[in-house]
């Protein structure tokens, strides 16, 4: 069986994670704490030699990736591979909305007003599906819909035959993303009230069937 270790970092900050709105698919660009961040995390991760690279192609994720890869002391990959199967989750209609109305309208018809409430009373995956509900245009991605495109993303990088066992791979992806992953592979193991950080470091393993995580917003 051959185990991949995954370095996963959140995209460092932009205007819209500044302004609480929305950002999915849609882009704002990074802020001066944004290239910090990417910065810290090309710090931390300077000597980790990365075998591959693969990030979101929202500007926001590769910007990140590329400030990491030129910190690094270890590696050689000049460039993270850019595909849309990491993008964060879309949220349609709601793309750009302030955060706290567009989960107010998701699901406050299910009694549940907003988004740590959705989720401490049903998943990070429903708020997805209420989300969708809500979206006149039904645009945005369900839990099935943005499952079925991530998980197009892990077979990506186990198809890649330049890969062995034991190697690093870098992927720079987003917020929900990142808590939507640890609901899905790490069980109950964190809070997922509390979104990870701009610029932070989550180890994952992505064996040939599984995704193990071990560790979470460092």
């Amino acid at each position: 069986m051959t185990k991949i270790n995954l370095y996963v970092v959140r995209h460092g900050q932009t205007y819209y994670n500044i302004y609480n709105k929305l950002q999915g698919w849609s882009n704002s660009p990074l802020t001066d704490k944004g290239i910090s961040d990417a910065n810290d995390a090309g710090e931390k991760l300077a000597n980790i030699k990365f075998a591959d690279a693969y990030c979101s192609d929202t500007t926001r994720a590769q910007q990140t990736a590329q400030t990491i890869l030129n910190l690094n002391q270890a590696s050689s990959i000049k460039q993270g591979r850019s595909t849309p199967f990491f993008r964060e989750e879309f949220y349609g209609y709601y793309e750009g909305t302030n955060m706290d109305e567009a989960w107010y309208v998701a699901g406050a018809p299910h009694g549940v007003p907003t988004f740590k409430q959705i989720v401490a009373k049903y998943s990070i995956g429903k708020a997805k599906d209420f989300l969708k509900e809500a979206d006149p245009f039904h645009d945005a991605e369900n839990n099935n819909e943005y499952w079925h495109r991530l998980d197009q993303g892990f077979q990506l990088i186990r198809a890649n035959q330049n890969l062995h066992n034991g190697d690093n791979v870098l992927l720079i992806s987003h917020g929900n993303t990142l808590l939507s992953m640890m609901e899905r592979f790490a069980g109950d193991k964190y809070d997922l009230s509390v979104r990870p950080s701009n610029g932070s470091v989550t180890k994952m393993i992505l064996t040939d069937q599984n995704v193990e995580v071990e560790f979470y917003n460092h």
